[in-house]
C-alpha cells in the first residue's frame, strides 16, 4: 500500500528525530530485532549528516526497558524480553548479539552514535514526548517542525509523530528512513497519518527543503 501523497511544504526550523535506533532492535541477534532496520542505517547516516551540514538539530530518541506495560505481557510477547535474563534495552546491561561483539543493548547503533552537543531523550513509553522533557529541548532549541526517522514504523514512530502534531509541530515521517517487522501495519500507520496528521514524504525531498534556502528557492 501507498500512503497518499501530500505536497510537502517548506518546513520551518527543523529537527531531525531518531528513534530507538538501539542495538537490541537494530543487530542480528537482538532480542527485539526489527526487520528491515539495518536497511535503513546507509540512508540515515546521509540524512543525519545532511541536518548537520544544515545546522539544525537532530535529536536521538531511546527507548529504556521498563515496567511500564507489563499489563499487556500476556498478549505481546516483546514485553517479557525487558525481564531477566534478557533485559532488553536496560541501560548498562551488555549482551554478545550474533556477530560476536558485545555491546550495550540500549545504546544507539555506533554508526549513527549521537555528536558532541546533540539532544538524547529516555523514554519509557512509545512517544517520545510522554512524560520526557522532548518539547521543552526542541522549543529551547528554536526548533518549528520534526522530521520522523526510525523504529519501529507503527509504535514508537507513530506515537512520536502523532504527538508531535499534537504539540504544534509540522510534521513529517520519512517513509524510506523507517522500518517494522509488519509491512502491512507499517503502510496503515503511514498512510493513516498522511490522511490525518501530517505528511510522509521521501527522505530526498526533506533533503531538498533543507537545502531550498540556501539556493534562493
Amino acid at each position: 500500500m501507498t500512503p497518499p501523497q501530500n505536497p510537502l511544504p517548506l518546513l520551518p526550523e527543523p529537527a531531525l528525530i531518531v528513534v530507538d535506533m538501539q542495538n537490541d532492535f537494530v543487530h542480528p541477534g537482538a532480542p527485539m530485532e526489527v526487520v528491515g532496520a539495518r536497511a535503513i542505517l546507509p540512508g540515515l547516516g546521509r540524512l543525519i549528516a545532511a541536518f548537520r551540514a544544515a545546522r539544525r538539530p537532530v535529536v536521538f530518541l531511546r527507548y529504556m526497558g521498563n515496567r511500564r506495560y507489563d499489563h499487556l505481557a500476556e498478549k505481546f510477547s516483546w514485553i517479557t524480553t525487558m525481564a531477566p535474563p534478557v533485559r532488553a534495552c536496560e541501560p548498562g546491561h551488555l549482551r554478545h548479539f550474533d556477530d560476536g561483539v558485545e555491546r550495550e543493548g540500549f545504546a544507539i547503533v555506533e554508526n549513527l552514535a549521537p555528536a558532541a552537543g546533540e539532544i538524547v531523550i529516555d523514554k519509557t513509553y512509545y512517544s517520545g514526548f510522554h512524560e520526557t522533557a522532548l518539547h521543552t529541548r526542541l522549543q529551547q532549541t528554536g526548533v518549528q517542525s520534526l522530521c520522523i526517522t526510525g523504529l519501529i514504523t507503527e509504535m514508537c514512530v507513530e506515537d512520536t509523530a502523532r504527538h508531535a502534531v499534537h504539540h504544534g509541530y509540522p510534521t513529517v515521517i520519512l517513509r524510506d528512513l523507517v522500518a517494522s517487522s509488519d509491512p502491512q501495519a507499517a503502510a496503515a500507520a503511514l498512510g493513516a497519518f498522511d490522511k490525518n496528521f501530517g505528511w510522509v514524504a521521501g527522505s530526498d525531498d526533506v533533503v531538498a527543503k533543507l537545502q531550498a534556502p540556501a539556493a534562493g528557492e
